[in-house]
């Protein structure tokens, strides 16, 4: 043992690498519960190697669970999972939480097609006790889970772990106004990486936090009440009120202030990579009643020092150098979001009218290029899609053009605006849907088949779709000019096909597509870069099939596809969306209207989620594949 401890004292001052093998013979989290700090601190380091190794070699994300590697073993060490229910906000922070409960020999497999999910899945483990993709959700479903422990008469804890970016949702505020309501039994930690919600914490609140990590600050606590409560003229209401003083006064100067107020007690901020303190701190705040919250401070890529340096770029990674923390370089056309920056950028220099919200997804949606050159014209307003949309109506209703880059996922979250506040009053914000149809490894939480039938069922709104990365900087040129009302855009993850951009982008006629290829047999209608798959097809099927690129969903080429139909009787409808209520739909709709009797075959994405797997697998499991498209052709022109 004290070997171990002489290990585990300078263990903080050794290049990365796992001198333990502890995760090895940890099958569930009851295998550490005898563990000693200096061996938690050592299984930790190995933690954060095995995270980084791996991550190398699949991709993944890789901040947030370096920076949650402490927190995740003190609460396996203090909790009893899965009986007590951890709930972890947004997932990508539990691969340490994954390693403790069974799945380290699985690892090597994360993210991969029936491998560890990149996120906390009800289907893959007991101890992931709701499913997070999306961020600020952990707080309602913890006090769900709260409420109905109260009403079963149960005797367990509930725990949601929420990081400080999830704080700027609506969502996580909403849960904590009804949790300090309720009252209910509910610990919520809060684990800031960023210090976003307070910058100066304080020497005042630092010496108070330090009272909660204290093993005997509870019994204190609840000594000095009693004591109070016995002295004459006191009582239990003067006891109350001088325990009140005691928490306003902890709590002065500091973060917990907001907290008291919405009806939590509040503690810290602690250091979240202190295991030891960690420990203390959960085991003490477990005595008291109502909700709680633990404020930590951690951070973020802890243990990697390319991580902590640059944690937006180290967010999530694809494979990449453990020596350097370079990506693995992939030769490749442009990749779809550089060309809409890009292209967003040559209008914006043309209209100063043009500004870009993100919520907060900067290099993701590409926009921190268009921050560069236009710093003042850019806003990211944090996890707040349903503000981004509203912000964006605000400008709009003043003369400015907005455009929201929003990952289809995430845009499903501002559904009410969209409605409500752009298309209800036809204002002119610009949506750029980033990461449409299938995205491969994240999986079900990330796909975003549902962009097409979720908008084309809402009034004034215009839906295009670009067949290839030319075609987008066309799209967004339009976009820019068009001002009748809200325009969206969508395009896929991943490297465009390689074609030549022309020099000079130019305005799309609203609602037309374009014919590349006649055919009397059969026609098939595509949007999207399924286009080529769909010409490839009909070359291989020697058939005299017509291909369609529809490039609008809304409004539809009516006179264009009404007279294909005609002509053939024979339709195949390719996209990669949903076909519950997208091309396919809207097309099916249009024939009935007008009494057109066609054969209609619909590929698209099947009614159903998507696991994680590679791009390629997700079409093969889908029926979108190039296959799939001539299998169709040679069956409908039989």
């Amino acid at each position: 043992m004290e070997s171990i401890q002489k290990e585990a004292k300078k263990e903080e001052h050794l290049p990365i690498a796992a001198h333990t093998h502890f995760l090895e013979s940890i099958n569930g989290p009851k295998d550490i519960k005898h563990f000693s700090f200096a061996q938690l601190r050592l299984l930790a380091r190995e933690i954060r190697h095995t995270i980084i190794t791996t991550i190398a070699q699949t991709g993944g994300h890789l901040g947030g669970p370096l920076g949650a590697v402490e927190l995740a073993i003190a609460l396996h060490y203090v909790y009893d999972s899965p009986n007590d229910k951890i709930v972890w906000d947004t997932g990508h922070q539990s691969y340490p939480h994954k390693l403790l409960t069974g799945r380290y020999k699985d690892f090597h497999t994360l993210r991969q097609y029936k491998g560890v999910c990149g996120f906390c899945n009800i289907r893959e483990s007991e101890h992931d006790i709701f499913g997070a993709g999306h961020a600020s959700t952990a707080i309602s479903a913890a006090l769900g889970m709260a409420k109905a422990r109260d009403l079963k008469k149960e005797r367990h804890h509930v725990i949601a772990v929420v990081g400080d970016g999830s704080l700027t949702a609506g969502l996580a505020f909403e849960g904590l106004n009804n949790a300090g309501a309720l009252k209910s039994d509910l610990l919520v930690i809060l684990n800031d990486n960023r210090m976003s919600i307070s910058p100066n914490v304080g020497a005042l609140s630092k010496y108070l936090s330090r009272m909660v990590t204290y093993s005997k600050y509870a019994n204190v606590r609840k000594k000095a009440e009693e004591f109070l409560k016995s002295i004459p003229g006191i009582g239990e209401k003067g006891a109350k009120k001088a325990l009140q003083l005691e928490e306003k006064l902890r709590t002065l100067g500091t973060p917990g202030q907001l907290f008291e107020e919405l009806g939590f007690r509040y503690f810290g901020p602690i250091d979240g990579h202190d295991v030891e303190a960690l420990v203390n701190a959960l085991k003490n705040v477990g005595h008291f009643k109502g909700p709680v919250l633990l404020h930590i401070l951690t951070e973020k890529g802890k243990g990697y020092p390319f991580a902590e340096t640059d944690g937006d770029k180290f967010h999530g990674m694809t494979p990449f150098d453990v020596s350097n923390g370079k990506k693995f370089k992939k030769d490749g056309p442009v990749k779809y979001t550089d060309a809409f920056a890009d292209a967003l950028i040559k209008a914006a220099k043309n209209d100063p009218k043009i500004v870009a919200i993100t919520a907060a997804m900067k290099s993701g949606t590409g926009l921190d290029a268009f921050e560069k050159h236009f710093p003042d014209r850019f806003f990211d307003v944090g996890i707040a899609e349903q503000h981004a949309v509203t912000f964006a109506a605000g400008l709009a209703i003043h003369g400015i053009k907005p455009v929201c880059a929003i990952y289809s996922t995430f845009l499903q979250r501002a559904y009410d605006q969209i409605i409500h506040d752009v298309c209800l009053q036809n204002l002119p914000v610009i949506f750029a849907i980033d990461r449409a149809g299938l995205v491969g490894d994240d999986g079900p939480t990330h796909n975003g088949p549902f962009d097409l039938a979720y908008l084309r069922s809402i009034p004034n709104i215009t839906i295009m779709v670009p067949k290839d990365e030319n075609e987008l900087q066309h799209m967004v040129y339009t976009a820019a000019n068009f001002e009748k009302g809200p325009i969206a855009f969508r395009f896929p993850r991943g490297n465009g096909l390689g074609v030549p951009l022309d020099q000079v982008p130019k305005n799309l006629p609203i609602g037309k597509g374009e014919l590349l290829r006649a055919g009397k047999d059969a026609a098939i209608i595509v949007i999207g870069p399924l286009v080529y798959d769909a010409l490839e097809a009909v070359k291989e099927s020697g058939k005299n099939v017509a291909v369609f690129n529809a490039r609008f969903v809304k409004p539809l080429d009516e006179a264009a596809i009404l007279e294909l139909a005609k002509r053939t009787k024979r339709l195949v409808i390719v996209e990669e969306g949903t076909v519950k209520g997208g091309l396919g739909s809207a097309i099916a709709e249009l024939l009935a209207l007008h009494s057109v009797h066609a054969a209609v075959k619909c590929i698209g994405v099947p009614d159903q989620f998507i696991e994680h797997a590679s791009p390629k697998i997700q079409k093969e499991l889908c029926g979108l594949t190039k296959k799939d498209i001539l299998k169709a052709v040679k069956e409908i022109t039989k």
